[in-house]
């Protein structure tokens, strides 16, 4: 965790002192914090991520007033899950609060590790969010419970469920991501390009995590990720940097078609290649 700048409330403190705010909220259940504040990969730049469970939803009016007298508050927020972005004026450091309702983190969890339903990319994400978390207040003890609970293997049919949804889209499918940027080489249309090789990358990732049966980390810092897993492809990072640089001055389809090469040798060598397409 940083060093708190002189003069300035430390990165805890600040914790802390939301933390107490929103505890005395009857319909909050718990809180905690995640993301890279509480990892190895913070840096000057990382905000506080802090996750409000609810039972039911906290009026906007209340929650800009903890945020009262912060510059830059943005109360909210809905373009992805519902929160707040703001400054702290006490530690100058970007706070970023998302509420979740209980039922659905629930459901969230019973969907990885019950229904084995995967999405395209980023099937597991929600999974490693709870594993990576920190209670800083859990009024009945349910954080703790959910957390244990998500505490467990990686289920096989997941894994199977995960390659068989994603691994296809890379290049097998008609309709493949790799097809959609021939397509979009050939009319000369940048932006689609990066667009499918986004989505591209997503699915290539939520594959090779699959494989090491590890919750998919996020969008953030994957290659720093990928390079903890035991099971990667030869020279997956030089060949991911690859794709983007022949964004610009080469051949994209052929830096993919090596990229996914490289998955295609290690889910053979891992006995996984039924699996790809079950």
């Amino acid at each position: 965790m940083s060093k708190p700048s002189s003069g300035l409330e430390s990165i805890s403190e600040v914790a802390r002192r939301l933390t107490q705010q929103y505890a005395s909220l009857p319909q909050v259940e718990a809180v905690a914090l995640a993301g890279s504040r509480i990892s190895e990969l913070a840096d000057a730049e990382s905000d506080v991520d802090l996750y409000v469970y609810v039972t039911s939803d906290i009026p906007l009016e209340v929650r800009a007033g903890i945020a009262a007298g912060a510059p830059r508050a943005e109360i909210g927020n809905a373009t992805w899950e519902p929160g707040d972005e703001w400054i702290d004026s006490a530690a100058g450091t970007p706070i970023d609060v998302m509420y979740r309702h209980t039922r659905w983190i629930e459901e969230q969890l019973d969907r990885v590790l019950v229904q084995y339903q995967a999405s395209v990319g980023y099937s597991t994400c929600f999974w490693y969010n709870l594993l990576h978390s920190r209670a800083l207040f859990d009024r009945t003890g349910w954080f703790a419970e959910l957390q244990t609970r998500a505490r467990q293997p990686f289920p096989p049919e997941m894994r199977r469920a995960i390659l068989a949804k994603n691994y296809p889209l890379l290049r097998h499918n008609q309709s493949s991501y790799l097809h959609q940027i021939e397509l979009a080489v050939g009319r000369g249309d940048p932006v689609s390009i990066n667009h499918r090789v986004a989505a591209l990358l997503a699915s290539y990732f939520d594959v090779l995590f699959a494989v090491n049966e590890l919750p998919h980390p996020g969008e953030k810092r994957l290659l720093q990720h990928a390079a903890g897993c035991a099971k990667v492809p030869r020279e997956m990072e030089q060949q991911v940097r690859a794709v983007f640089a022949a964004l610009e001055d080469g051949d994209v389809v052929a830096r993919i078609n090596e990229l996914i090469d490289g998955l295609d040798d290690l889910l053979r060598l891992e006995k996984l290649a039924e699996a790809r397409h079950d």
